[in-house]
């Protein structure tokens, strides 16, 4: 296990295809650090459970404040940066025509039958993947019929999607569509959840099967645990559990443009696409393929980063100008400036660890 607190030592090394490092010699103020962790146990910082930082390729910080290494994690709705990793591999190996691909044709049996609208027809797999649907579907609005916690209510997860109305959207003036990618965001759960049933459609397998074969396994991830609907389907919006290492391998291989351990398990090219914006949130934040998009630090030269976020903070961010990526991993789930305290803690000690 990693060592004991107020000790700066080198991650263990396990046989999980992690190499390790001193802080130092990936170029990490081992002193920032230990404020870090110092700062997380006084309680300056709310229900953190782990911090992992890997710089260089190589794991230099682990420490757990609750739990072990062993423990699986909640990931939340940073499950859904998983669920974009998997569609990407299945479009690689050709269970997916492309993001273009319609998703009404996988539901012969599922046809909108409340809300029936033409428009329905041109919904696409990007549409899910980049939070803009034209369905009525927002978990940040409690008065949405697209609302997550509707969802759950209902037994069959696809059906309660598709026969979502159209959404309309006041205006002042003449609002459109952000301009740069024509799309508008809203986030949507439940179209992540279908995109699970479109996967299981098109590659014949269970979504756990999928993923364990095409992606935990060639990373070496040895447990998971995924979360299902009433129906079986595993729910590929939120919930899947995971270790604190795995996760951050899950960054690694894309700070490695879809490589482990020189093995390519995604393509070089669905990374590039997933990364970069494909809709814009608010002015600071865009959107890819089920990844956020932001600067952290401060300064004349704030930190690019992509990264999974999900409710209570998690975070599990890649900074590829500075080869680093972070797995935060916490407990606040539903707690106002759950998202803030993540954000400080990544600005204020990790980037602030940085020492060239």
């Amino acid at each position: 296990m990693p060592a004991p607190t107020g000790a700066r030592s080198v991650p263990e090394a396990l046989p999980d295809g992690w190499p390790t490092g001193s802080a130092e010699s990936v170029g990490l103020s081992a002193p920032r650090l230990d404020s870090m962790e110092a700062a997380i146990r006084s309680g300056a910082f709310k229900k953190i459970t782990s911090v992992l930082i890997a710089r260089r390729g190589k794991l230099a910080f682990e420490t757990y404040f609750d739990g072990t290494a062993a423990d699986l994690r909640d990931t939340r709705s940073a499950t859904k940066s998983i669920t974009g990793m998997l569609v990407g591999i299945a479009i690689d190996k050709g269970f997916l025509a492309g993001v273009d691909a319609p998703i009404l044709p996988f539901f012969p049996e599922k046809q909108p039958v409340k809300n029936p609208d033409p428009r329905k027809e041109a919904i696409t797999v990007e549409d899910f993947l980049t939070m803009s649907s034209p369905l009525e579907c927002d978990d940040w609005n409690g008065f949405s019929r697209g609302n997550e916690e509707r969802m759950y209510l209902i037994e069959d997860w696809v059906k309660f999607t598709l026969d979502l109305p159209i959404r309309g959207v006041m205006t002042t003036g003449s609002k459109l569509p952000d301009a740069s990618t024509g799309r508008r965001f809203s986030y949507c759960t439940a179209g992540a959840s279908t995109l699970g049933a479109v996967l299981e459609r098109a590659t014949h397998f269970p979504v756990p099967e999928f993923a364990e074969t095409q992606l935990f396994s060639p990373l070496g991830i040895r447990e998971s645990q995924w979360v299902f609907s009433p129906l079986g389907l595993a729910q590929t919006g939120g919930g899947l559990r995971l270790r604190s290492r795995d996760l951050l391998k899950l960054a690694q291989l894309y700070a490695n443009g879809g490589l482990w351990d020189r093995t390519r398990v995604v393509s070089e090219a669905w990374v590039k696409a997933s990364t970069r914006s494909h809709s814009r949130i608010d002015e600071r934040t865009e959107y890819g393929y089920f990844w956020w998009l932001r600067r952290f630090g401060s300064g004349e030269h704030p930190h690019t980063a992509f990264y999974m976020t999900g409710n209570g903070g998690q975070k599990v961010a890649v900074f590829p100008e500075i080869d680093l990526v972070t797995a935060i991993t916490t407990t606040n789930y539903g707690t106002p400036g759950m998202h803030d305290q993540t954000d400080r803690l990544l600005a204020e000690f990790v980037l602030g660890s940085v020492l060239d």
